[in-house]
Parts: C-alpha cells; structure tokens; sequence
C-alpha cells in the first residue's frame, strides 16, 4: 500500500518535515511511503497511491488516480480540493481541523485583548516616539475592558469551540451562529444562532470572530450590508479565509468609522499586496497568516495522520472526515 506525501510552499514551516516520513516509516513498515518536495513527478506518483497528504492537488494531476482512496489536508480549509473529480468520487478526505484549534484559538483572544487595549495605535505612537495617552483615551472606540463584552462567533469547529472556552472564562458572553443550531450550545456559549440569524448577531457582538470554511454561502459573508448591522464600535476578526470578507466594503467601513476596527489574519490575495487600503487604518491589526504557527504543528499533525492510519488498516471510521458536499 504506498502513501504519497506531496508539499511545495515558499514558506518552509507548511513543508512537511523529513521526519514526519521517516516516522511513518518505522511505525507502519507495511506501507511504502513516498515524499515529494515539489509537484514535479506527482502524476506519475499518484497513479498507485492508495493515500495522499497534501495541501492542494489539481484535476489533471488526478487523471491516472486509479488506486487513491484517502486524501489528507492538514490545513482545516479544504476547498482546494473539492473538484469535481474529487467530490463525485468515494475518496474520503480528511482534514486538520482539530490540530489547527488550540493555537489559532489563543491568537484570537489575543486579537481581542490587542484591539480592546488598543495596542496597534499605541505601537504606532511608540515608533513615532510619541506619549499618545490622552489620544488613545479620546479617539473612538476607548480602550476597555474584556470581561463583560459579547463575543460573537461565526463556527464552531475546533477554533470557534476552543476560542468560546477561552473568551467564557474572560468573562465574555459568547454567542455563535451554526448551520445546525439543534446540535446545541458547546462549553462556554451562553446561545446559538442558526445562520439565517447572522444579522442578530452581528448586531449584539463587541467582537465579530470568523471562524467558518469558504463555501459558496460564505464567500463574501461579510458585505456592506452585514457590516452596517455592527454596533459603530464593533470589531472584527478573521482567522478563516479571506473569502470571506468583502475587503472593499470593509476598508469602507472603516473609513467612515461605521465600524471600531478589525484584526486581520487572513486576505482575499496573500501576501496581502502593498496597495491595499487594509494597511492604512490606525485601528485595524494585521498579522501575515501567522495563527496557525506554532512549534506543535507538525507533532499534531503526526499524532492525528498515525491514529487514522491505524483506523483505515483496521478498516475503522477516520476522524476529522470532510463532508464533501458542505465543504468542511
């Protein structure tokens, strides 16, 4: 049985590292395990994988995909792979929704804390060598505090659920919206939503998190209009997707103070390009895609891979199974 593992990123840290190989080697002799540092090759590779392990793949490349069975994403977004060819077929695919939870989880509530103490301005003053204190103080919205804001959270996957354990504890109420609000309220959620009521709580939250995947009901989920339903003071935040946010509607926002700020982990075109408007307000808060980084990535990874690999030759369910219909 071969498993392929296939990575190219201009930033190393999302290359699977050559240990995770040769572990999978060791523990599972009874796989034949190949690992490719570039897509060169892949076609040719995959004819007889019977498992893969990689960010994206394309259509051509799954022409002569006889014998694959299981597709591995270990990021949590998995749109880049549901073609057709793909979704018609009964390869399941699995993703790294859960690994991805904790840290991404942490550098929420660190993006709350920055924007509540307003800690992007008061950086800008300190590069200006600047005692900004009665300007902070003055300028919309005043710094204040966390505990007592409502937290709204759009998902509730393994970022949403471990970022309302977190928020809870700090005191916030939290609110979130699901597509199946019947499956109830998971610790530290005082009330769920359905999606239909997205405007409610857009209209009840100090901060807006996204933490939902790109489908085609969220790209562009938040528009002009969903952007007008925030409390003037109101902050938002995404660490999903860029789809998801209408960047134009929200760089207007700003400008007309319809809205208290954002923190923005991730865009439409990374990197984000210099001649985005993004760059330019004082409240908004950018961080280059960085939520997800942390020294454990590639440990979890292998943890949650060797479990299901020990489940798919028992012929057991996998975990973190994606439903390729809904898209995550």
């Amino acid at each position: 049985m071969k498993l392929l593992i296939v990575f190219h990123h201009r930033f190393d840290f999302w290359n699977v590292p050559l240990w995770f190989a040769e572990r999978l080697r060791k523990e599972f002799p009874e796989l034949q395990v190949v690992r490719l540092t570039s897509y060169d090759g892949v076609e040719e590779q995959i004819r007889d994988a019977e498992i893969v392990i990689t960010w994206s793949l394309r259509p051509e490349q799954m022409k002569g995909a006889q014998k694959l069975r299981w597709i591995h994403s270990p990021s949590a977004a998995v749109h880049q792979l549901l073609f057709q060819e793909v979704v018609n077929s009964d390869i399941v695919i699995t993703n790294g929704r859960d690994v991805h939870g904790p840290v991404v989880a942490e550098h929420v509530i660190a993006m709350i804390f920055a924007l509540a103490r307003k800690l992007p301005q008061a950086s800008r003053f300190q590069q200006k060598r600047v005692w900004g204190q009665e300007e902070l103080w003055h300028s919309r919205p005043h710094p204040r505090e966390v505990a007592g804001a409502t937290l709204g959270l759009v998902g509730l996957g393994g970022i949403g659920r471990t970022a309302a354990r977190h928020a809870s504890a700090l005191g916030m109420r939290v609110i979130a919206v699901r597509e199946h609000p019947e499956k109830g309220s998971p610790e530290g959620v005082e009330q769920v939503f359905a999606s239909s009521q997205l405007d409610t709580l857009l209209a009840e939250s100090d901060y807006v998190v996204l933490a939902a995947p790109v489908t085609s009901a969220t790209h562009n989920l938040i528009d002009a209009a969903r952007l007008a339903t925030m409390k003037p003071d109101a902050c938002l935040i995404n660490v999903s997707r860029g789809q998801l946010v209408d960047e134009a509607a929200l760089a207007q926002a700003l400008r007309d103070n319809k809205i208290g700020g954002a923190a923005l982990d991730v865009f439409v075109e990374e990197p984000l390009p210099a001649s985005s408007p993004l760059w330019e307000f004082e409240n908004v808060l950018i961080t280059p895609h960085t939520a997800g980084l942390t020294g454990k990535q590639w440990e979890r990874q292998y943890t949650l891979v060797a479990e299901n690999l020990r489940r798919y030759l028992n012929h057991q369910p996998l975990l973190a199974v994606v439903d390729k219909e809904k898209g995550y």
